[in-house]
């Protein structure tokens, strides 16, 4: 659960104005390899002249630091194999037959390419050369990499999660905000879809059902919503992610009271920096808090943290975001908890089963109070939408991108140069 504490980024290149968008074919960039098979590799016919290390470039080209690749592919022979070569078959028939020779990194710049081989698990580690001392990867999250068996075969692995935390917390700040607003019944209301949509001559419906959700939300959603100040803020992780959200939401912004729990206790002087509580077991900081956000690492055996058990310990009425992994959450006990009123709200930014969104929560997100009769739903319902969804979208922006890559291959150089990496994550499993 517990992160690098405050690690700085290292300097990037600066994104142009007319930075692409990720789905943009990557600019050239002079000295890039695109793709090169085994057969295409030169050996020098100076044998005295070193052969540079190979790294395996896995995913879509690099989009955003044509200088710091164009460092990075002079300082390695830089393969990247085609997309039919990274489906798992023939990924594994690749490695098998030594195709790429014995390259020393692995390069996946991009959360969203580069996986199409599936699980790196012991069937695809297994075939990794001895040469292999470091995986850096885009992404916070690493439960699709079995990190500890990289380690036992000496592969520092090396996650960008850094590069997302500013996104990852201003997410949260939105979704926070919106368990205590109710933004998605404001949203809902305002946009109710009338019977009759307006006619040619006019800009708006006179339609009952329109007027009765505005109406309804204006008038009720006063009673059910509250100031984040002063309300504590309970936080299941105190990485980057979890500080950038403390420091976001305490004072002197919003004035939050802070409270964290995390396998490992931070420094006195960072604590204070951000007004934060220690909560030694899990069950005090569910007790004691009036917002809980879920800002952890997946469990190692893939089990969830917030379970009906965990959700009997929250304070009666109130609300909870994840922008963690949606592995760590049993849905349906997080539906059962909104139904029954132990939980006021939350809002969700991944899920269990994506690209699958648990069909009760888009219910409860949904659903609208108005008045008995206009819709079938009475004042008695459990109450109007009160569940935020989104589509795993927190760390999504041009400048996460920009510090994947840059942290994926600053990464990369300094492993392969014999100094220490930036983020490792499994060097207690690594033989030295």
């Amino acid at each position: 659960m517990a992160e690098p504490t405050n690690t700085p980024m290292p300097p990037s290149t600066p994104v142009p104005a007319s930075t692409p968008r990720s789905s943009s074919p990557a600019p050239p960039v002079p000295g890039l390899v695109s793709h090169v098979t085994q057969s295409t590799i030169s050996t020098p016919s100076d044998a005295a002249v070193p052969r540079r290390p190979i790294v395996l470039h896995i995913g879509d080209p690099i989009k955003y630091n044509p200088k710091t690749y164009a460092e990075f592919s002079n300082a390695f022979e830089v393969i990247r194999p085609s997309a039919a070569e990274r489906e798992r078959s023939e990924f594994i028939r690749a490695l098998k037959e030594r195709r790429w020779g014995d390259f020393s990194a692995i390069f996946r710049p991009f959360w969203g390419t580069g996986g199409e081989m599936g699980r790196w698990d012991a069937e695809l580690i297994g075939l990794l050369p001895d040469t292999v001392k470091v995986f850096a990867s885009a992404g916070a999250g690493f439960d699709w990499a079995d990190t500890k068996l990289l380690g036992e075969k000496g592969i520092i692995y090396c996650n960008s999660g850094l590069a997302a935390a500013e996104a990852v917390a201003d997410f949260a700040v939105a979704m926070i905000i919106s368990t205590f607003r109710h933004l998605p019944w404001c949203m809902t209301a305002a946009t109710f879809p009338p019977r009759n949509p307006p006619s040619a001559d006019t800009t708006h419906t006179d339609d009952d059902r329109a007027r009765e959700a505005f109406q309804s939300c204006h008038v009720h959603a006063t009673a059910a919503s509250h100031n984040p100040r002063g309300h504590v803020l309970g936080l299941i992780g105190f990485g980057n992610i979890g500080q950038q959200i403390a420091a976001k939401m305490g004072n002197p912004a919003f004035g939050m009271r802070i409270a964290y729990h995390d396998v490992v206790r931070k420094p006195p002087s960072l604590e204070a920096s951000l007004g934060a509580t220690f909560h030694r077991t899990l069950d005090s900081l569910l007790q004691s808090a009036d917002c809980v956000v879920l800002a952890a690492p997946a469990s190692p055996d893939g089990q969830p943290l917030i379970t009906a058990a965990t959700l009997a310990r929250f304070r009666r009425g109130a609300r909870f975001v994840n922008v963690a992994r949606g592995s760590l959450v049993d849905e349906d006990a997080l539906a059962n908890a909104l139904e029954s009123g132990i939980l006021a709200a939350a809002a969700l930014d991944v899920h269990a089963h994506e690209p699958r969104v648990h069909p009760r929560l888009v219910e409860m997100a949904t659903r609208l109070l108005l008045p008995h009769g206009s819709n079938g739903n009475d004042e008695r319902a459990p109450g109007p939408g009160r569940v935020m969804l989104t589509c795993h979208n927190a760390g999504g922006t041009v400048e996460t991108h920009v510090g994947f890559e840059e942290l994926s291959m600053r990464n990369i150089l300094a492993v392969l140069r014999g100094e220490e990496p930036l983020t490792p994550v499994n060097l207690e499993y690594v033989r030295r």
